[in-house]
């Protein structure tokens, strides 16, 4: 059997479909194992294909290994007549060890037509053969389809002799394309441990990626985001990536060396001079490291491009950053712009790196507190000279200031956050697409046209705090009840293939909704009044896309938890009602919240419950009941926000325990049902 077919098909197509275009599909191709039947023994299938006129030239390599690899060569007319070609090997290279064999002299008879449109390729073959019973013939029927889009060629295999079950099937890419290397990140990052390694590493991928997906990190269990090793085995199962482990990070630097033009040396005494480090190698594709990296970067013959050593030695934040702005703002992004805030002292975790280097972002984490008069200063003058609209990437520091004050501070600027500082791998996952076609498709549960009456229960419906990614969606238990998961709608374009994985993991009982605020993390109640209507509009937009019906909306712009005021005002409500006219419903708040209203049915409803990590079992089901004590009506709707440090099998055992008068409901028939009977009053923020 020859498989100098399936390089043939590869061929055909392009001749029909593209014109010209065929010699796109010239080149190399090879397997894509785990798409494909197994190969035995050979381990691997590589074919070569060139097409002239109507003639297909062939040249297909099974195995590497010098004692068991062999090529078969082949050319062949593509008019649907038969042609006698050269048995050149055992029989059936996909069945290597079945009991056949070629007859000594004896050739094969080939011929190969195509589909109107030059996407499918059909070649049929008979061979003489051998068996242990005398000779026979095997008749096979080699089908190849070319996905042109997505550069792949699915090779199967039929035989007349052979059930059609389990199918020889083959998945070919073009060869050398999707290969990226991948390492293992530790959950060490102080100064005085795997930092200043680590940190290197993550420069460096911000310049490995600068021309393609070359560099990925899995992080270790305690990050932030956990996804990393799932979406590392969806890229190589479903989007067809080859890797390849680097251990060391020399041996990563060395991998990547052509791509670095210097080094950045900070300050290990002097923290803040790694965040400064940061623009700079963005601007000047460089790798940071401190003094002890050094001899590394050297051996590797690189050049420092600015040295920090000693140089901001009993400077202020205010002083240090102020000097970054006066050398690197003017050749910084004005769309996007990074906060390497979160954890202080001698930790940093800088996952957002590079991708604020892929877009060459200025790095800072000043602080947002007004009392902090000459870095609030200065932070507001970064945020004004942001196009409105702009990113904030990364986190505040948790040492300057608060997250309600800094996310209120760039609301104010119509710029919205997308957090956090540990962001893993944007510089990679921006670059791989959905796949082609893929569609963005939500679990809806309301059927259209189907009423849904409530009955005299307390109605319960649980969506995850935080963003799809961090907590519970690795943890045990999802799927077992209904849950929505807030939906960090900017990763349509920021991390594709990254949603393709949330999306095809969903469960039946998974959710996803818009947020948070806006298109990001922003709170509109601070967004000016004039800017409002077109963030409205932006986060619909993406709605849209993914397939979203219900938004989130969460603002601590006036204070947060039981000391601020978290409703929203009557006219924050109507910009939404107004720019989302498809959404079904609204949700409200973080932790309890008080607006609530309905509008065509369509209702408004803010968290009547935050479930805390803290909190036992049995305290959060004697709150649910007593919650339902207050609330005497019914149907009463009570919304729950859960605390992404709970898993699934947690919040099922707190409602499980709270008996038949209590029903959990999937969100979106929830919000119709609070919407076709309301009990709760209009309320908005005073």
């Amino acid at each position: 059997m020859s498989k100098t077919t399936n390089v043939l098909l590869t061929l055909l197509l392009p001749v029909v479909l593209m014109g010209a275009g065929h010699r796109d599909f010239n080149g190399a191709w090879e397997w894509v194992p785990p798409k494909s039947s197994v190969i035995s023994l050979y381990n691997s299938l590589f074919v070569d294909f060139k097409i002239d006129a109507d003639k297909v030239t062939v040249v297909q390599q099974w195995g590497t290994r010098p004692r068991d690899a062999y090529k078969d060569t082949v050319s062949l007319q593509t008019d649907g007549k038969p042609y006698l070609q050269p048995l050149q090997h055992q029989v059936a290279p996909s069945n290597i060890f079945l009991g056949v064999a070629n007859i000594d002299g004896s050739r094969r008879t080939m011929s190969a037509t195509w589909n109107a449109d030059g996407t499918v390729l059909t070649v049929h073959e008979k061979v003489p053969i051998l068996v242990s019973q005398g000779k026979s013939e095997m008749q096979a029927t080699h089908t190849y389809t070319l996905n042109i889009p997505e550069k792949l060629v699915t090779y199967s295999v039929t035989r007349a002799a052979r059930r059609p079950e389990p199918p020889l099937q083959y998945l070919l890419k073009q060869r050398g394309s999707r290969q990226a290397f991948f390492m293992r990140m530790e959950d060490d990052w102080d100064i005085n441990g795997k930092l200043p390694e680590q940190a290197m590493l993550i420069s460096l991928q911000g310049v490995a990626n600068v021309d393609g997906p070359h560099l990925y990190f899995i992080y270790g269990p305690k990050w932030d985001f956990k996804y990393t090793p799932g979406l590392f085995d969806f890229l190589k199962n479903e989007r067809y990536f080859t890797f390849r482990e680097l251990r060391t990070a020399e041996q990563a630097l060395t991998t990547f060396r052509d791509a670095v033009k210097g080094y950045v040396v900070w300050d290990k005494a002097v923290r803040t001079s790694l965040i400064v480090a940061y623009t700079v190698a963005g601007l000047e594709q460089a790798i940071v490291v401190s003094e002890e990296l050094i001899p590394m970067a050297e051996k590797a013959g690189l050049a420092p491009v600015a040295d920090f050593r000693g140089k901001f030695t009993g400077w202020s934040d205010a002083q240090i950053y102020r000097w970054a702005k006066d050398q690197y703002w003017s050749r910084c992004s004005r769309e996007a712009i990074v906060w390497l805030g979160g954890e202080h002292g001698t930790t940093m975790r800088p996952g957002v790196a590079d991708w604020g280097m892929h877009k060459k972002m200025f790095f800072n984490d000043l602080s947002a507190r007004p009392v902090d008069a000459e870095e609030y200063a200065l932070t507001r003058e970064l945020l004004s000279e942001m196009q409105p609209f702009g990113f904030v990437f990364g986190w505040h520091s948790y040492k300057k200031d608060l997250e309600e004050e800094w996310v209120a501070l760039t609301s104010s600027y119509a710029l919205r956050v997308e957090g956090l500082h540990t962001l893993p791998n944007m510089s990679f996952s921006s670059q791989v697409p959905a796949s082609h076609n893929f569609v963005f498709k939500n679990n809806h549960k309301v059927e259209p046209g189907k009423s849904y009456k409530p009955e005299n229960k307390v109605y319960i419906a649980c969506i995850q705090t935080d963003g799809i990614g961090l907590g519970a969606w690795t943890e045990p238990g999802r799927g077992e009840i209904p849950y929505a998961w807030e939906m960090g709608m900017n990763y349509i374009w920021l991390a594709p293939v990254m949603l393709e994985y949330f999306y095809t993991g969903a469960k039946p009982n998974d959710y996803f909704i818009g947020g948070l605020g806006g298109p990001g993390y922003v709170y509109p109640k601070a967004v000016p009044k004039q800017h409002l209507p077109k963030m409205v509009d932006l986060a619909y937009g993406l709605m849209k896309q993914l397939d979203l019906n219900v938004f989130e909306v969460m603002d601590y712009s006036e204070g947060v938890m039981a000391e601020g005021n978290s409703d929203l005002t009557r006219e924050v409500v109507d910009a939404f009602y107004r720019g989302m006219p498809d959404a079904i419903g609204f949700a409200n708040g973080y932790v309890q919240s008080h607006t609530f209203t309905v509008r065509d049915k369509r209702p408004l409803l803010s968290y009547d419950y935050y479930l805390a990590p803290d909190v036992t079992e049995a305290s959060a089901a004697a709150d649910l009941l007593e919650l339902a004590a207050y609330n005497t009506r019914r149907p009463y709707f009570l919304l729950m926000h859960v605390r992404q440090s709970s898993n699934i099998k947690r919040v099922k055992a707190i409602l499980d325990s709270l008996g038949p008068e209590f029903k959990v409901l999937p969100l979106d028939i929830f919000i119709k049902m609070a919407g076709e009977q309301p009990t709760f009053q209009e309320r908005f923020r005073l």
